[in-house]
């Protein structure tokens, strides 16, 4: 009963953040598209006890900020490499070796790689990310593992 409530108001919540028009025409079809969404959801059985739930900790936003301030440095390294008279690339694919032991932690760890300007996470093979870095600099510090160590303790209990 908790994650169909809490379902509920993620929906309901997302609907009146995209909509933005509030008349009662548009909140009623938002209430029946909830619902909607609710049966089909109970209908295929999807919604059972296995579900990841997800609970907000402090850490979480911890690790939010600093891969903003992360995202930003990047940002700012990038941009001197592309304004550079000289352009100093030297794209490189490294295997970057994964700590975390869940689905979801390594899958955190990725995007975040992803989300980081000058690196993608090209692929994940068992305890590995194949990451593509457009300079030395970029793959250095990823290398160096900081990112790693703050998406394992993340998924520490």
């Amino acid at each position: 009963m908790p994650y169909i409530i809490g379902l509920s108001l993620s929906l309901a919540s997302f609907w009146l953040l995209m909509s933005g028009i509030y008349t009662p025409l548009i909140l009623f079809l938002g209430f029946v598209s909830v619902l909607f969404v609710l049966y089909l959801i109970r209908r295929m059985d999807a919604l059972d006890e296995d579900v990841f739930e997800f609970k907000l900790k402090t850490k979480y936003f911890s690790y939010w900020s600093w891969l903003a301030k992360e995202i930003f440095k990047a940002n700012i390294n990038v941009s001197k490499v592309i304004l550079s008279p000289r352009l100093k690339l030297s794209p490189r694919m490294v295997r970057v070796p994964l700590s975390q032991s869940t689905e979801l932690a390594k899958v955190i760890y990725a995007n975040s790689i992803t989300l980081t300007p000058g690196t993608v996470s090209v692929e994940i093979e068992g305890n590995e990310i194949i990451v593509h870095a457009l300079t030395q600099e970029l793959m250095d510090g990823l290398i160096e593992g900081d990112m790693d160590k703050r998406v394992t303790h993340l998924e520490e209990a």
